[in-house]
């Protein structure tokens, strides 16, 4: 048995569970011979073919010290992987997963006593896992240069975009959207400005991670819907004229795929994660002029949209599931 950590299932946090999310499901498709089962507080969230296993619990320092390696204990499973972190005591065969290492590279980011935990775990967990998953290559160049991690351990899996996302009739009802948590490493306060300067509404769609910055954004006119569903989201992103994503630190930037394949052009900050996944069908705020950019992406979105459409079809969750296998049997006959 192969047992995947999948506790942000039902948690809200967009790309991670997203990530979590469509692994699972494609894990059996790719791997059939193998046998797949998820730690997780909402089974009826976990994807056909895999077994749920259910451990519940409101304080994640106990899960991750006592309840998740008393469960493993009992299991003994061939493989395990990890989002982050190694639970305490567990020496089998694992891997883990880094989203990114942003908490790193800007202490401004979260609390100080997150920040102190992340610094503490996640260093840890890529130095003892037998291997580690990167969602982009700007992930894995962090891990390399600030926990000295040798390349050849490191293997890039990036996200794939769900099938849910997809060109609408190509019309939009005028107005710029954000998409992703509500916190300030995000700087959606970048976008509300971008938006008033060019004159066109501004639609929010993400956690409210940092309630202050929700009453700011409010405050500025700003249409804060907070987490959406799938659904929803899809749709916003068919009726959005450009998608905006000022963040300062992304690890991979999974609006801006979702965005392309939706038929949406993007309007991005200099970020090394966003640039790899957008590339030339990117239009990035390079000189800090967020609102030029707008005004030049809305100026070529006919040419942005088609370059953005076939610039997504090179993600694909069934290719990062394979991946991931290959990773899994290399360890479990290393």
């Amino acid at each position: 048995m192969i047992v995947v950590d999948a506790d942000v299932l039902g948690r809200n946090r967009t790309g991670e569970e997203t990530y979590v999310l469509n692994l699972l499901r494609q894990l059996p498709r790719v791997a059939p011979d193998l046998r797949f089962a998820a730690v997780t507080r909402h089974p009826e969230l976990v994807p056909e073919g895999v077994e749920p296993l259910v451990l519940a619990t409101r304080l994640q320092e106990a899960r991750m010290a006592f309840m998740l390696p008393r469960l493993l204990r009992r299991l003994r499973p061939q493989l395990a992987h990890f989002q982050h972190a190694l639970p305490l005591g567990f020496s089998g065969p694992s891997v883990v997963t880094l989203h990114d290492l942003h908490f790193e590279r800007d202490p401004s980011v979260m609390g100080r006593l997150d920040r102190l935990t992340f610094k503490a775990v996640v260093p840890r967990a890529a130095k003892r896992a037998d291997h580690v998953l990167a969602v982009s290559e700007r992930t894995k160049r962090d891990a390399v240069e600030l926990y000295g991690i040798a390349p050849e351990k490191i293997t890039v899996t990036p996200h794939g975009v769900d099938p849910a996302f997809a060109p609408g009739d190509g019309s939009h009802g005028g107005y710029l959207l954000f998409v992703g948590a509500i916190q300030a490493r995000k700087d959606p306060l970048q976008a509300a400005r971008a938006a008033a300067e060019v004159g066109m509404p501004l639609v929010v769609a993400g956690p409210e991670k940092e309630p202050g910055l929700v009453r700011e954004l409010r405050a500025r006119g700003v249409d804060v819907r907070g987490f959406v569903d799938q659904r929803q989201l899809a749709e916003l992103y068919r009726g959005a004229a450009a998608l905006l994503l000022p963040s300062r630190y992304e690890g991979f930037g999974v609006p801006a795929l979702e965005a392309m394949a939706s038929g949406v052009p993007v309007v991005l900050s200099n970020d090394a994660a966003l640039r790899e996944v957008a590339g030339d069908a990117g239009t990035y705020a390079d000189d800090g002029d967020f609102a030029g950019a707008v005004r030049r992406a809305l100026a070529g979105r006919d040419r942005l949209v088609r370059a953005g459409l076939e610039r997504a079809k090179a993600f694909s969750w069934e290719e990062s599931a394979r991946r991931t296998v290959e990773v899994y049997r290399a360890v479990m006959d290393a």
